[in-house]
């Protein structure tokens, strides 16, 4: 049997959440971060402080926006980005 792929159309494309800049408020980020991934405080505070550093990845435009939203709350910088197409897509 031939491997067939098929394109799901839907109407939300994911999204990543990449943290850009923490601020200068770190651990109020790093708060936000943990509340997000439900990661230790370390590991949170770890990923805060390599950026850029995708905190989310394939979500809903929704909650991407709603967590940026939080970040920003927070004092730091970041952005929704739309997840590339995969490459077997690609023609």
């Amino acid at each position: 049997m031939a491997d067939e792929y098929f394109l799901l159309v839907c109407d939300d494309v994911p999204h990543d959440v990449v943290l850009t800049d923490p601020g200068l408020r770190v651990m109020d980020v790093v708060q936000v971060v943990r509340r997000l991934k439900g990661l230790s405080l370390w590991h949170c505070k770890v990923l805060v402080m390599q950026v850029p550093a995708v905190i989310l990845a394939g979500v809903p435009k929704e909650d991407a926006a709603a967590a940026v939203s939080a970040l920003r709350d927070a004092g730091a910088q970041a952005e929704t980005r739309e997840q590339p197409e995969p490459d077997f897509l690609k023609h």
